[in-house]
């Protein structure tokens, strides 16, 4: 596992950057996976910017994002389809038939979760699947006791995830009980891993993935695993690490 801490978010942000904007001029029809909150704004940003630059050409790239919540109509300000379209797939030349984000509105949810992963393989996988990191070290949202070998299903959220979502719906009880989400053997099945993690309010689960041991009470653990995982921290997301003996931007170090 490669990992890179950056002296603040625009750092890590702009790194993070050039790994998407590189595989996709290397590999124009290459498969990602997208993910909200946060954390990835900032690569998003400049994805946009690289497209207007005339750096990037988004017309056969294909993705898949990582959950939505049941319960949510696409047009919802709190989607996570509303969130990507008004972020970066509305700015760029991508083709809407190569986007893919799970329907939280479903009427057989079993089902189509059973699609979305055959949809996943149809393409051949995913490329480069872009993670953040919930502050109970849930990875999309595959909550604390979820199975490490799980597919994309449905799954109720932890008192702590609707409590740290609370601020996008105005109050707890807004939050909606149930999301779908790709399975943590779905997402170890792409072929990269880029995870990203900023702020203090990380750094104990960001310790807990790096230099704990594997468990599914902290499932972002599970990408010590992966044959290729790249993780980018500022220094706030990094400063419980005990391995981390570096100030400000870091030369990239192994670990596990």
């Amino acid at each position: 596992m490669l990992v890179e801490i950056f002296s603040d978010y625009e750092a890590l942000s702009d790194r993070a950057y050039e790994i998407v904007a590189t595989l996709i001029r290397r590999k124009p029809n290459c498969v990602l996976g997208f993910a909200t909150g946060s954390t990835p704004l900032g690569l998003y940003q400049r994805l946009v910017e690289g497209y207007r630059r005339g750096e990037l050409d988004f017309s056969k790239v294909i993705t898949f994002n990582l959950d939505e919540y049941v319960g949510l109509p696409p047009g919802h300000p709190q989607s996570y389809h509303q969130f990507m379209w008004e972020h970066l797939f509305q700015h760029v030349n991508i083709n809407p038939s190569n986007v893919h984000i799970p329907n939280g509105m479903a009427d057989d949810i079993e089902a189509h979760c059973a699609w979305y992963e055959a949809q996943i393989q149809r393409v051949g996988g995913i490329d480069l699947q872009i993670l953040g990191i919930g502050p109970n070290g849930h990875l999309a949202f595959n909550e604390p006791g979820s199975s490490l070998g799980s597919r994309t299903r449905i799954k109720t959220l932890s008192r702590a995830t609707r409590r740290a979502n609370a601020r996008f719906f105005g109050s707890e009880e807004a939050v909606p009980r149930h999301a779908i989400t790709m399975g943590i053997g779905t997402i170890m099945e792409a072929r990269r891993l880029l995870l990203l993690a900023s702020g203090r309010a990380k750094a104990r689960a960001v310790r807990a993935m790096l230099e704990g041991p594997i468990s599914a009470m902290v499932p972002a653990t599970i990408v010590q695993l992966h044959r290729y995982a790249h993780v980018l921290l500022d220094k706030e997301a990094a400063s419980e690490l005990e391995y981390n003996h570096h100030d400000g931007i870091s030369e990239p170090f192994d670990i596990h």
